[in-house]
């Protein structure tokens, strides 16, 4: 652990975004997908990782499932590397040697899916990324779940557009929970967005933080997407 890069804060860079341009963008770096299969031949984590620094993005999300998405640990390694933007290691993280491994790697936060773990994992491998050094954005679909995340107090919590049964993309979920979310945590709104009048509609709904992956991988030009999605 000693020869793992410092951690950034990932929620000061979210925040301060969000103050300078009404949102921060946390632009994901993404391959494959099971619902979409291969979404970039031309795939160059690090050039991505660049440009989506280069373009506005706050931070970035690093997909490192392998079986799923085509992700690898190593493409984290090589973007903190060649970034300044704190990374997230976004994977189905259920143990503690995920969460260290992923510090380990250059993480500077990790994603964990409320709907993946029970409350006791949950709040262990909460506590157990804090003790690291990182941030967590805890994810949710369901609104049963969100007592419990917020029983947590989470500086992030992110709500997943996408229904992970039907993969059908409904940005009302989001919109109805943000009430309850934005006025204790920095709320991030995930999956599915692809145009400006998108995220203009979730930051009216209190929004502070979007993640984006999908619509920025398929895009000829992914530095004028990122300019777009910003308002730039």
């Amino acid at each position: 652990m000693k020869s793992a890069p410092p951690v950034r804060n990932f929620v000061a860079a979210l925040q301060s975004s969000a103050e300078r341009i009404g949102i921060g963008m946390i632009a994901e770096v993404k391959k494959a997908s099971p619902s979409a299969g291969l979404i970039r031949v031309d795939f160059d984590p690090v050039a991505i990782a660049k440009t989506y620094e280069a373009n506005g993005a706050a931070c970035i999300s690093c997909l490192t499932d392998e079986k799923y998405f085509q992700g690898r640990l190593e493409y984290l390694t090589a973007i903190k590397q060649a970034v300044s933007l704190p990374v997230l290691r976004k994977d189905f993280i259920v143990d503690r040697y995920q969460v260290l491994e992923a510090r380990a790697a250059g993480a500077d936060a990790i994603l964990l899916i409320a709907e993946c773990l029970d409350d006791g994992h949950l709040r262990d491998l909460y506590f157990y990324a804090s003790e690291l050094g990182m941030e967590c954005l805890i994810e949710l679909y369901e609104p049963d779940n969100l007592d419990r995340v917020l029983k947590l107090k989470p500086p992030l919590v992110g709500v997943n557009n996408r229904n992970l049964k039907t993969m059908i993309t409904d940005f009302d979920q989001t919109i109805r929970l943000a009430p309850r979310i934005a006025a204790q945590s920095l709320l991030v709104a995930e999956s599915g967005i692809r145009t400006r009048a998108d995220v203009e509609r979730l930051q009216a709904a209190g929004c502070k933080a979007i993640l984006v992956g999908e619509s920025l991988m398929r895009s000829s030009d992914i530095g004028a997407s990122v300019r777009e999605l910003l308002g730039k």
